[in-house]
């Protein structure tokens, strides 16, 4: 698991935020702090901030309307259009991210892949 101090300060933040929802499980992912639902990875910490599967439209929009959403590149390696990583440097800030959490979920459980 990841020994990075701020992904660290993300994880006891998103296991207090997330993690008691019903149904998310926490995990980890090739080594990386992971959120799951049904089995199936909806966010992790990576790279100093917290990627997030959306639908593409809906990452899309969050990247080009916040600056501190970019594309999700897992330790340096490109991924799908349907993952975003959110940044912020305050690790409480991803409180405010709430519906966002939430709307991965959603979608992650309604998804087949």
């Amino acid at each position: 698991m990841t020994t990075n101090p701020l992904d660290l300060s993300h994880k006891a933040v998103l296991d207090k935020l997330i993690g008691k929802l019903p149904g998310v499980e926490i995990g980890d992912m090739t080594g990386l702090p992971a959120y799951f639902v049904g089995k199936k990875m909806f966010a992790c910490i990576c790279n100093g901030g917290v990627g997030l599967r959306l639908s593409g439209g809906e990452a899309a929009n969050l990247q080009f309307s916040n600056n501190n959403v970019v594309a999700f590149e897992p330790k340096g390696r490109a991924s799908t259009r349907e993952w975003i990583q959110i940044n912020h440097a305050d690790s409480k800030d991803y409180e405010k991210d709430l519906p966002i959490f939430l709307a991965s979920i959603a979608f992650v459980r309604a998804s087949r892949g």
